[in-house]
């Protein structure tokens, strides 16, 4: 009964060592590199949501590029 006591104790620190590397690195990598976002409506017809469905597109917006003013023209850009 100890040694699965012990097993279970060692799973848990595992598992939070895990949890708090990969929670840090997540939240740094949504807010400087690049997040997902659902577009919805008509407002950005016809390149995103074409021929008005009603589903939403999903899209990677690229906050690196942004930072480094490398947008192009043709681009969209998001204003969060």
């Amino acid at each position: 009964m100890a040694q699965t006591q012990g097993f279970g104790l060692r799973y848990i620190k595992a598992f939070l060592k895990g949890f708090f590397v990969a929670v840090p690195v997540t939240v740094t990598f949504l807010d400087r590199v690049a997040c997902i976002a659902r577009v919805e409506g008509a407002s950005m017809q016809p390149s995103l949501n074409p021929g008005g469905r009603q589903e939403s597109d999903v899209v990677l917006l690229n906050h690196w590029s942004i930072r480094n003013y490398e947008v192009q023209r043709g681009d969209i850009v998001s204003l969060v």
